[in-house]
């Protein structure tokens, strides 16, 4: 399973979240995210040994282009009219409100849905949840995101049986500053409940 630790900003957090056993980390290049990193700032990631993705809203493909490969991106997560560059492995970002239906989830050329509570002009961070059961059959890689931390992932996992699980701002000290005992709390919880799925 995907254990992705989001809103990564500098590269001992980056690196006490991989000491931690995640195998994804996120890295958002979106301005108006209190957790905004400047790719120019960004030199420490292409070294990394473990999932790297970048977070991009509304931004053209040719802009996530750019920044992917710089920064040796594996993985471009796309939110609002962000463009999927050619070739690229990329994650379509949806929000899920009462009476979501998985079926809308149509873009066949994405990789996964990373699915999350509905955020508005923040697009993701709200350290809110959702309804994890209006996604449990789901025919797509679906990664879970909103509100998860140590205390609630196995819930999530056993509920949606998800392809990957997605934590962010319940993980922090301040916004873009992990806190590096909750992030490896809630790596752990995460791998415990996906080996009791598998």
């Amino acid at each position: 399973m995907i254990v992705k630790v989001c809103g990564v900003t500098s590269q001992a957090d980056a690196l006490a979240a991989i000491d931690a056993g995640a195998n994804a980390l996120g890295f958002n290049f979106w301005q108006g995210s209190p957790r905004y990193l400047d790719p120019e700032a960004a030199d420490f990631i292409p070294a990394l040994p473990v999932l790297k993705v970048g977070v991009f809203v509304d931004c053209a493909a040719i802009e996530v282009a750019k920044i992917a490969t710089r920064l040796q991106l594996d993985v471009v997560q796309l939110h609002g009219a962000s463009g999927a560059p050619a070739g690229a492995r990329y994650w379509r970002a949806a929000s899920v409100r009462d009476g979501f239906d998985t079926a809308t989830l149509r873009d066949q050329g994405a990789e996964a849905y990373l699915l999350d509570a509905p955020a508005g002009a923040l697009h993701g961070g709200t350290g809110k949840t959702f309804d994890w059961t209006l996604i449990r059959n789901a025919s797509r890689h679906i990664v879970v995101a909103g509100g998860l931390d140590a205390s609630n992932v196995a819930m999530a996992i056993s509920t949606a049986r998800p392809w990957g699980v997605d934590a962010c701002s319940r993980l922090e000290s301040a916004p873009g500053r992990k806190d590096h005992a909750k992030v490896a709390a809630f790596v752990a919880a995460a791998r415990a409940a996906s080996l009791v799925l598998s």
